[in-house]
């Protein structure tokens, strides 16, 4: 069965318990937070401690800033919490952002990630067992590990990692380490099948795996509403988000699926001439209907079932979580129906 989740980018974490109560009372699966604006770690933290069925996890935490030691320790902190809830979603980010947001050394970024999961598990192993702390690898090495700053061994202490990712590389390594993959909103149900599941396949085959060893996961790209004026409304923002993501190199492949590469240049060129408000406009109807589901607001979900079906094992729309707003109310109950009930 497919599930769907809700993802929320709290403002107040004041709020974040309030909100996954809220998810968690529709009946849905799972709540996840993004590092945007603020940190992805700290409202879980809120969710843990207001709800007892959901999952709780991060789409995603940006990894390499990160020592995986500091990484490691709060997810152990807050699979204790949750009782085992936890879902640990990692992203490794693009170069810019790397070196110039965070200040931090970039390196190729599928071998640094594979030794970022290995050597948390080395930690989470070492604090399960006792045993001694040995990793060393060419990003990171540690070997020290005291009673004092060792926690105490979890009841559940296997926790699930999800990568993000678009390109080959980082979705066969999904295929091989990880308990799910998180699909960026940006991609085609072509893309799905012809690229991104077989290279998780080809992943889970080389380390005698199977692709059910994993979940694909992906908050979808929505345009929605109650009549034709809103959902050309919503069509017009999210073509405005597509050209975001399309203006970076990371994402063209699925635009070279397409033949749609070229654009990818174009729009590049318009970030660096500051054009942010007229990018939407290089969207087409055609890459809008194959990258986002279409619908109206009490047709959505079914859309979304029919469309992934067998594709991906949980869903949720690239939209924010507020059950206090009245007009999304019913995209929500929906979504409740379909997937919940």
């Amino acid at each position: 069965m497919m599930k769907f989740d809700v993802t929320i980018f709290p403002t107040d974490l004041n709020r974040a318990g309030e909100t996954a109560r809220a998810v968690e009372a529709m009946g849905f699966h799972a709540l996840w937070t993004a590092e945007t604006a603020h940190n992805p770690f700290l409202p879980l933290t809120h969710a843990a401690a207001q709800t007892s069925r959901i999952e709780l996890g991060t789409a995603i935490a940006v990894a390499f800033p990160r020592s995986p030691m500091i990484t490691a320790q709060i997810a152990w902190d807050l699979a204790e919490q949750s009782h085992g809830r936890f879902i640990l979603g990692l992203g490794t980010q693009i170069k810019a952002h790397i070196t110039r947001r965070f200040g931090t050394a970039w390196a190729p970024p599928v071998p640094r990630m594979r030794e970022y999961i290995e050597s948390m598990r080395a930690i989470w192993q070492t604090w399960q067992t006792n045993a001694p702390l040995r990793y060393k690898g060419e990003h990171y090495r540690f070997s020290l590990m005291t009673p004092f700053f060792s926690p105490q061994p979890l009841e559940h202490p296997d926790i699930p990692i999800y990568i993000a990712g678009v390109n080959e590389g980082l979705c066969r390594l999904a295929g091989e380490l990880c308990q799910g993959f998180h699909v960026h909103p940006l991609h085609t149900t072509r893309y799905l099948r012809e690229s991104i599941i077989p290279a998780i396949d080809a992943g889970a085959r080389a380390a005698g795996r199977t692709r059910a060893d994993l979940q694909l996961t992906c908050a979808l790209f929505i345009a929605t509403g109650r009549d034709a004026a809103e959902i050309r409304a919503q069509s017009d923002a999210i073509k405005t988000q597509i050209a975001f993501y399309a203006s970076t190199p990371s994402y063209r492949p699925v635009l070279d699926l397409h033949g749609w590469g070229d654009l990818q240049e174009h729009l590049a060129t318009m970030t660096r001439s500051g054009q942010w408000q007229d990018m939407g406009k290089e969207i087409s109807d055609e890459l809008l209907h194959e990258v986002a589901v279409v619908a109206p607001v009490d047709e959505l979900a079914q859309a979304v079932q029919a469309r992934y079906d067998g594709l991906l094992d949980r869903v949720g729309y690239y939209i924010p979580f507020e059950p206090e707003d009245a007009d999304k109310s019913l995209l929500w109950r929906n979504a409740a129906e379909v997937f919940c009930s």
